[in-house]
This record gives C-alpha cells, sequence and structure tokens, in this order.
C-alpha cells in the first residue's frame, strides 16, 4: 500500500553531522542507497539526493527483489518509479532467497540479506559505487541492541551497530530517532510503501517491535537513548578486550578455522572473543548465542572427534590439537582417476592440484617433491580398502592406520587426493610421499606437487 504524506513544515532530520563528525563519507565518493521502498530508506534516498552537492558525491539508488513475497516485486518497482521520476540513478536486482534458504538450509531472513549483501559486494567490487548506505536508525539499533541481549549475547552483541561495517558500508541515520525519521517523511511529502510482514509477529524482531518496544517507550520514556547508551559502554569494554586477542591463534582456509587447544588455557572473556572471531572469518557469526561458544569451549574437554552442530549449515568438531569450525558439506563427488602429468587441475571440486615437472631438487615449502619416473603410471585418486604405505624413512602400514597416525581429521580423509598405483599408495596430498619414489642419485627429473582448497 502507498502513502503519501502531507507537509506539515520544518525539516527535523540531519544526518549531516553524523556524516562529518564519522568521516562517512569522502569527496567524489559514488554513494549506492540501498532502498526497499520503505519509510526509512525512501527518507534516506530524499536526504541524500537533496545534500548530494553539499557532500560533493553522487547518488546511486539499489533495490532488490527478494522474491519472499507475491508482490515484492511491486516494492522495487515502485523505487525505480520514484527514481525515474526524479532523474535518480537506480539498479533493480531479483534474488530468489526462498530458494536459496532451502539449498543453504538456513533461515529465510539469513538468505535474504547473504543474497543481498552479495549484490553490494558485486557492485562494489566492479567499482560501480564506492559505499553502500544503509538506513538503519536509532530505533533499529535499540531493537538490535535488545534482540541480540534477549538471544543470549555477550558485549560484542550489546555494542549494537557500528557507523561503518568493512569500511564501505555506512549507516548514516544512526543518530536519528524514529520519531524524527516520520517527521522528516510527512513534511518532505516522500511516499513509501508497507511490507505487510512488518505486521508478522512470528519474526522476533517484528514481535520487539510492535508489542514489546511500545510497552518499554510508554513505561521508561527515552528508552531507546538509554538502550544505546549502554551499548557504548559495552562496546569500549569489548573493543579494548578485543584489542589483546592475538589472531595468530586463528587459522583460517578457506571455509574452516581451527583454535589451537593450548588458547583455551586463558579467560572466557577471551576464549569467546577468539571463537566469535572465527566464526567471523568464515562467515558464520549470525545467530550465534552463547549457548553456542559454551558448546565449543566444553569440546576441549571431550574425545576426539567430538561435533557439535550451529547455525546455518556449521558445526564445531575436536580435532586433536584443535578446535576446528567449518562448514557441512554436501557429499563429496569422487572424482574419476587421473593420471599424473604436469599442470593444474580440479579434484571434486574441493581442491586444486598443480603439478610442476622440475631438474632442480630443492626443497619448496607446501609442496611434495618426488622422483618423476617413479610415479610413471601413477593416478590420483580418492583411498580405497586395502591401500597401504610406505613411509619416507621406511615402515609400511595400512592408509588408514597411517592417516590416523598423522592426525589428519576423519571428515578429509576419504576426499584426500592420494598418488597410487594399484593399491600402494605413493603420494598423500599435503601430507608426505612414499619412501619408494624419494629423490635420489639417480633421478633425472622430479614432480613438485602443491594444492589449495577451492
Amino acid at each position: 500500500m502507498l502513502y503519501t504524506i502531507e507537509v506539515l513544515g520544518g525539516n527535523s532530520m540531519n544526518i549531516m553531522q553524523t556524516i562529518k563528525q564519522q568521516g562517512l563519507i569522502k569527496s567524489g565518493e559514488v554513494i549506492g542507497i540501498a532502498v526497499s521502498g520503505g519509510m526509512d530508506s525512501m527518507s534516506l534516498l530524499h536526504y541524500m539526493v537533496e545534500h548530494k552537492d553539499e557532500l560533493d558525491v553522487d547518488i546511486v539508488a539499489i533495490t532488490i527483489d527478494h522474491k519472499i513475497r507475491e508482490n515484492s516485486g511491486d516494492d522495487a518497482e515502485f523505487v525505480m518509479s520514484y527514481c525515474r521520476e526524479h532523474r535518480i540513478r537506480c539498479h533493480k536486482f531479483v534474488v530468489d532467497a526462498l530458494k536459496l534458504s532451502q539449498t543453504r538450509n538456513i533461515g529465510i531472513e539469513q538468505a535474504a540479506r547473504e543474497a543481498r549483501y552479495g549484490m553490494f559486494d558485486a557492485l562494489i567490487q566492479k567499482g560501480i559505487v564506492d559505499k553502500i548506505a544503509i538506513a538503519h536508525h536509532m530505533g533499529d539499533q535499540a531493537e538490535t541492541i535488545l534482540l541480540n541481549i534477549l538471544r543470549g549475547s555477550g558485549l560484542n552483541g550489546a555494542s549494537g551497530m557500528g557507523y561503518v561495517r568493512d569500511g564501505v558500508y555506512i549507516r548514516p541515520m544512526l543518530d536519528v530517532e524514529t520519531d524524527d525519521v516520520l517527521k522528516y517523511a510527512m513534511i518532505n511529502e516522500i511516499p513509501y510503501v508497507e511490507d505487510e510482514t512488518n505486521a508478522d509477529d512470528s519474526f522476533s524482531r517484528n514481535f520487539l517491535r510492535n508489542k514489546i518496544m511500545p510497552q518499554l517507550r510508554t513505561k521508561f520514556g527515552a528508552v531507546d537513548r538509554n538502550i544505546i547508551n549502554f551499548s557504548s559502554v559495552c562496546k569500549e569494554d569489548d573493543r579494548y578486550i578485543t584489542s589483546i586477542i592475538n589472531d595468530e591463534a586463528i587459522i583460517h582456509t578457506g571455509s574452516t578455522v581451527k583454535i589451537p587447544l593450548n588458547y583455551f588455557i586463558y579467560p572466557s572473556s577471551i576464549t569467546g572473543r577468539i571463537i566469535m572471531r572465527s566464526l567471523e572469518k568464515i562467515n558464520s557469526i549470525y545467530d550465534i548465542e552463547r549457548k553456542h561458544i559454551e558448546a565449543i569451549r566444553n569440546l576441549v574437554d571431550s574425545e576426539n572427534g567430538k561435533k557439535i552442530d550451529l547455525p546455518h549449515s556449521t558445526y564445531a568438531v575436536k580435532e586433536y590439537e584443535y578446535i576446528t569450525i567449518t562448514h557441512k558439506e554436501k557429499k563429496v563427488v569422487v572424482p574419476q582417476k587421473t593420471s599424473i602429468k604436469t599442470g593444474s587441475f580440479d579434484f571434486g571440486g574441493k581442491y586444486k592440484i598443480k603439478v610442476v615437472r622440475t631438474t632442480e631438487f630443492k626443497k619448496q615449502k607446501d609442496a611434495l617433491i618426488m622422483d618423476a619416473d617413479k610415479v610413471k603410471g601413477a593416478v590420483w585418486r580418492t583411498r580405497e580398502k586395502g591401500d597401504t604405505f610406505e613411509k619416507f624413512g621406511g615402515g609400511s602400514k595400512s592408509l588408514r592406520t597411517y592417516l590416523i597416525d598423522q592426525k589428519v581429521p576423519a571428515r578429509l580423509r576419504d576426499s584426500l587426493p592420494v598418488l597410487a598405483k594399484g593399491s600402494e599408495i605413493l603420494c598423500v596430498l599435503g601430507v608426505e610421499i612414499s619412501e619408494k619414489v624419494r629423490i635420489d642419485k639417480g633421478t633425472k627429473a622430479a614432480y613438485v606437487v602443491s594444492f589449495k582448497e577451492i
């Protein structure tokens, strides 16, 4: 439903002070405005267009149809129509948040957020915009803080949203009260659409916004400002504690992070933040509560291989000297056997293997080197029943026993590439070569093998 508001006179929303004090915008930048068609984002778009000359910036509207509702495309078209009428450059995108939520086994809200920010990231990376402005205001901030606390968050969640995220996402309206946004829209006759899902109290934020916050404001007056003042204290404390954490504690590879067990000797205020930072590195911080942090800590004293599930298809597992946090993977597609040869190739959609032929037999970091003649006829494959391996330096055993001895995590063993002749394993990728293919005085050429996870 479209609302057109009457002019009441005056202009109650001034966000220029926030932009300048927080250094949100630089002269000459192209600022993308995330516009849903709702009152908040339409007001921000209007304000930024009105002040673009003062800020010396270009303004671009960005609207996304998430296909969550049958008529969600109407909202995006409303934004496009407004922009055409006011000669504002606008980009429209369509994403299928429902399909993404089913594919990724995540909530619809999280799926919509991931799809939305994926589009924003692409616009920034392609240089179409320099920054994205989001219309979160003081009311949104208070709701976010309270919602995080109710979900069991620590200081980090109680700190709320920042003015800037990742250097490119800015919130110029974060100091603007909800009533002032409404006044601004009314005064300037800014049309907007109302998302009917905002009335659905089955969503936690809607329940808080529609039921709880109005009662709190009636009872306690300036509750939004008081919540945010509390948040500022939490943010200062959290910033200090976080500053003393050593990022080297976290081993990050692709969609996996590993935390050494010996880092869990530190106080819970430190280890909790190490865990949170680890989750941030693999984009799995959403919906993490204190109970999840405690469950991860408890893995330290559990048996090897103990695993716990986390929100959004992520899990934590104790793997020898580490707590590993990673995304659940689909069943690995076992690739066809591939003969050894020079060049790079994809192995099962999980590894990119690179083989280089050389006559310089120097040890290389993160690579294995073996006699090229001794591996003729060998193929890359995954492990099979009956495989054996002769360790570098001598001593033969089953591949299964060898992988356990080398503390290769169980989650990796079935997908780990090995170089084999029959049931004889000549190389375990990223781990070791067999004694049978080592370089010796008779070696004429060698293969240097390296890899990376896809």
